[in-house]
């Protein structure tokens, strides 16, 4: 058995076993799929880590940089209070169209705002509107942009604030300094950022699983 098979295996074995799907999630991935949406979101496994670390936090407003079909948003989403937002950037309007759909689907229209157009233009509004500062980011959109991703997401952080970036290894691809690909260099370039940022705590989590190798970036502003 070849270590891709044997992940999606293990990965198959928890989410059986942990009940870490459901009819609602699966609907929301059968529809991304049945629309042409990359599947590149969050594995199950993953969505209930994320779940958890911002039910654990407490959190009552959320950051998201990538929406895709909004699968990671309700995740988010289902860990707020009945009071809380998630705050979702999505490029592409016909995702954000599905990802509106789905998240009406998951009954969570309420909690969760989808905010369609470039993100590098939607964060700046984003500020002048006074949401910020926010209790949690997660950068998961166009890994080439990520150091401006990240220098917005601390003008919007506070003491507390955690950030999450996924998609950080890319297959051990990180480490390499001659890559042709510029998502590499983005993701280089933000862990050069953030080893000089002295008002960030990090580590990175490597993972395995369904989503083949890569991993996580999680960092909490003193």
């Amino acid at each position: 058995m070849g270590a891709n098979e044997s992940w999606n295996k293990v990965d198959e074995y928890f989410i059986g076993k942990l009940k870490l799907s459901d009819p609602i999630l699966d609907h929301v991935l059968r529809t991304n799929r049945e629309s042409g949406i990359p599947e590149i979101d969050v594995s199950p496994s993953q969505g209930k880590f994320l779940y958890l670390i911002a039910k654990m936090k407490g959190v009552r407003n959320i950051l998201e940089i990538g929406t895709l079909g909004g699968y990671s948003s309700i995740w988010f989403a289902r860990a707020l209070p009945e009071s809380g937002k998630v705050y979702t950037l999505e490029v592409n309007p016909e995702f954000a169209k599905i990802a509106n759909q789905n998240i009406q689907y998951a009954g969570y229209e309420h909690k969760v705002e989808v905010i369609v157009g470039d993100a590098l233009d939607s964060l700046p509004k984003l500020k002048e509107r006074g949401v910020a500062p926010f209790d949690l980011i997660f950068i998961d959109a166009d890994k080439t942009n990520n150091p401006y991703y990240l220098k917005w997401a601390m003008s919007m952080s506070k003491s507390g604030t955690l950030i999450i970036a996924d998609n950080v290894v890319r297959d051990g691809e990180v480490t390499n300094e001659i890559s042709s690909d510029e998502r590499i260099h983005g993701i280089r370039q933000f862990m050069d950022l953030l080893a000089n940022e002295n008002r960030i705590e990090c580590t990175s989590i490597q993972t395995v699983g369904s989503k083949g190798y890569d991993g996580f970036l999680m960092g909490l502003v003193k």
